[in-house]
């Protein structure tokens, strides 16, 4: 319930406030009046609540299924569209502009105090990045990309394919740490539509009212600050993400009924795994069935 208040219901709630506070200002038909928007005694007010109750709740319901698709978008997965994949290209080449930039300023040499500042904190915006050669055309995807081409990579696991999977076997509190930062970054996210499109409603409604064109301002400033949180919540769930492998990679195997590898051979197992998971090819790895009683050390059908 929280999370669909806080990631869904507020967003919405926050857009159709907006419109109708447009609408009856006045501000679709002709100059707009402010004074207009509050309403005028506690039946108003009731009306009005309940207006924008209802509204953000059916808009929250008829968008909760496009999440993943809000999120993807501002990701920068815009090759699809014809219109956006040569400003996708782009975009993608100021980003590796950028990368080299952090490159250069980690390996570079420093020998006063400030110059192991920056460098060192070249390095640290360089290791949330994704390399060069897979970047996305927005921070918030190579923020998430970073997570998602290495957190299981590492250790030989296709992480795409595998996360579904071991994401049921992480410890309850790392399972509410991954929950709670997960609504951050869609809650930023929804955050961020809905200030875009307040500003383009507010485009439509002002385009002739130079006056008020800081409803526009406001609403682009207020889409970069929850942009700028989705990409901080997204660095925090890559983070997770790689600890998640480092505790639980093991566990998945457990509950493949495989057996644990050693430190030579766990690339291999991981691969094979992978494999399974993407290809659907049987793993060369045998059974490890755990032992629950007399009975476990006999074969199937055969007497005790």
């Amino acid at each position: 319930m929280r999370r669909v208040l806080a990631v869904h219901f507020a967003p919405c709630a926050l857009f159709v406030a907006g419109v109708l506070a447009l609408v009856r200002a006045g501000s679709f038909s002709g100059r707009s009046d402010w004074h207009a928007v509050p309403p005028e005694g506690p039946v108003a007010a009731f009306g009005l609540t309940a207006t924008v109750t209802v509204g953000a709740a059916l808009l929250g319901l008829l968008l909760q299924p496009f999440q993943v698709r809000a999120v993807r978008v501002l990701e920068g997965y815009w090759d699809r569209w014809l219109v956006t994949a040569g400003l996708a290209e782009m975009l993608v080449q100021v980003q590796r502009k950028r990368w080299d930039s952090l490159r250069r300023r980690a390996d570079g040499t420093a020998e006063r105090d400030a110059e192991f500042r920056m460098r060192a904190d070249a390095r640290r915006r360089l290791a949330a990045h994704p390399p060069a050669d897979v970047l996305l055309p927005t921070a918030l995807g190579n923020a998430l990309r970073r997570g998602e081409l290495s957190a299981g990579e590492r250790y030989g696991l296709a992480t795409l394919a595998s996360w579904p999977r071991i994401y049921f076997q992480v410890s309850d509190r790392l399972a509410d740490a991954l929950r709670s930062t997960r609504d951050s970054l869609d809650r930023s996210v929804n955050l961020c539509w809905s200030f875009l499109a307040l500003t383009a409603a507010g485009a439509v409604a002002l385009y002739d009212e130079s006056a008020d064109w800081w409803w526009c301002a406001a609403g682009l400033t207020l889409a970069s600050v929850a942009y700028k949180g989705a990409v901080t919540a997204a660095q925090a769930y890559s983070g997770l993400m790689h600890i998640v492998y480092d505790l639980h990679r093991f566990d998945l195997l457990e509950a493949l009924h495989y057996p644990l590898p050693t430190r030579e051979s766990e690339g291999d197992a991981f691969g094979d795994v992978s494999d399974l998971f993407i290809h659907g090819e049987p793993p060369d790895l045998p059974y490890a069935h755990p032992d629950t009683g007399p009975e476990s050390q006999h074969g199937a059908g055969e007497p005790p």
